[in-house]
């Protein structure tokens, strides 16, 4: 019997395979979670890293994983093939629009510059209205520490509002996380989202 679609979930991480085993450990129980509550699965369509290791726990466990990345990445070999979509975008920017056009909220596990980028700029479209949709931080074995610190430290020094304490939530685990946004109505009347 299929799962019924609740809503999708864009999912920011690391496509290097040399992070802590935790990290993918975890991101295979988010991706199993997410298939099990039949949420689908919006990634960057890396062949390796702990986006390869959500989509194996979402299709490992019969949900839908979405990959969305851009030519040259195809061109070079780096998509996973096992997905059950991939959408090919011409650049890195009409990649993160892809993904934030196709999702209802974010989850960021550990990654490097091109995660914190992704996360940051989401924080950002948060920030100036442009895209309201739920962000988690996914801080596994406290991988976001000093990012969470330095969030805090701009609000203290008032380059942030305080009330942008409010963008984003922190989870220690795929669960905290799972239990975050099945805590959200989905169906509430939402502002429009520009992006």
């Amino acid at each position: 019997m299929a799962i019924e679609k609740r809503h999708s979930v864009c999912i920011f991480g690391a496509s290097g395979s040399h992070g802590r085993k935790e990290y993918y450990d975890e991101a295979y129980t988010l991706g199993t979670l997410m298939a099990r509550r039949g949420w689908e699965c919006v990634c960057g369509a890396g062949r390796d890293g702990v986006m390869r290791a959500v989509s194996d726990g979402v299709l490992d466990s019969g949900g839908t994983a979405i990959g969305v990345i851009p030519q040259f990445m195809v061109d070079n070999g780096w998509n996973y093939d096992r997905l059950s979509r991939t959408i090919v975008t011409a650049d890195m920017h009409s990649r993160k629009h892809t993904m934030a056009r196709l999702t209802d909220a974010v989850i960021a596990l550990p990654g490097g510059c091109g995660t914190l980028e992704e996360l940051l700029e989401a924080i950002t479209w948060s920030q100036l209205g442009l895209w309201v949709k739920p962000i988690v931080i996914l801080n596994i074995m406290g991988y976001y520490d000093n990012l969470i610190k330095m969030l805090d430290t701009a609000i203290d020094e008032h380059l942030m509002k305080e009330s942008h304490r409010g963008l984003w939530h922190v989870a220690a685990t795929a669960s905290e996380a799972v239990e975050y946004l099945e805590s959200i109505d989905f169906h509430a009347e939402q502002p429009e989202n520009k992006y």
